[in-house]
């Protein structure tokens, strides 16, 4: 069973790479902070008498179904406003307004790139990821480490049992190797 200590310690060691990771999926800074704040309180509610070796794996899986729940929130209120969104209109003299004329779009939100601009990012995370998983075993796990859950050179080296070293070289052969074959691909990032 995990003590509070224990469980402040975790979620305090935990919060930035949950919020990197919350801010990649949604990609909105206020509601990437909300969803690692109801993660944590869920875990503590929850899952705080559980033994710490399973803090890490609940906590993501809670992480992981937050961020579902905000996408399905933010589909059904999309789908409402735009359905109500004729009701409030009293003034008929602008017979041809057109709410899609209109309607602009957040800034750095999904709605704003086109939809090339969103097959092209999909196809080249494809790209990515088929490259990330060619990668050895050892390079690909201290790439995914070090550059996707941001732990740092000791963190990883602790996790991977190997020296620090070794953990710069993996992920330094790992980079070159992706970035050779993706741009082998015409891809540049």
């Amino acid at each position: 069973m995990a003590t509070d200590k224990e469980l402040n310690d975790f979620l305090e060691n935990v919060e930035r790479r949950a919020f990197k990771q919350a801010v990649y999926a949604v990609r909105k800074d206020e509601a990437a902070l909300d969803i690692v704040q109801d993660a944590m309180i869920k875990l503590a509610e929850k899952y705080g008498d559980k033994p710490v070796a399973e803090l890490p794996m609940l906590f993501q899986r809670i992480l992981q179904n937050t961020i579902l729940d905000y996408f399905r929130r933010e589909k059904v209120r999309n789908t409402w406003v735009s359905l109500f969104s004729g009701f409030g209109r009293k003034d008929d003299e602008d017979d041809d307004f057109d709410i899609l004329a209109s309607y602009e779009a957040e800034e750095g939100s999904a709605a704003a790139e086109s939809s090339l601009d969103q097959v092209e990012r999909a196809q080249t995370l494809r790209l990515i990821e088929a490259e990330i998983q060619k990668l050895p075993a050892r390079q690909r796990e201290a790439f995914l480490m070090r550059y996707w859950q941001d732990m740092d050179v000791a963190e990883t080296a602790e996790a991977m049992g190997c020296s620090e070293g070794s953990v710069k070289t993996h992920c330094s052969r790992a980079t070159h190797a992706l970035a050779d074959a993706l741009r082998a691909k015409g891809i540049k990032l």
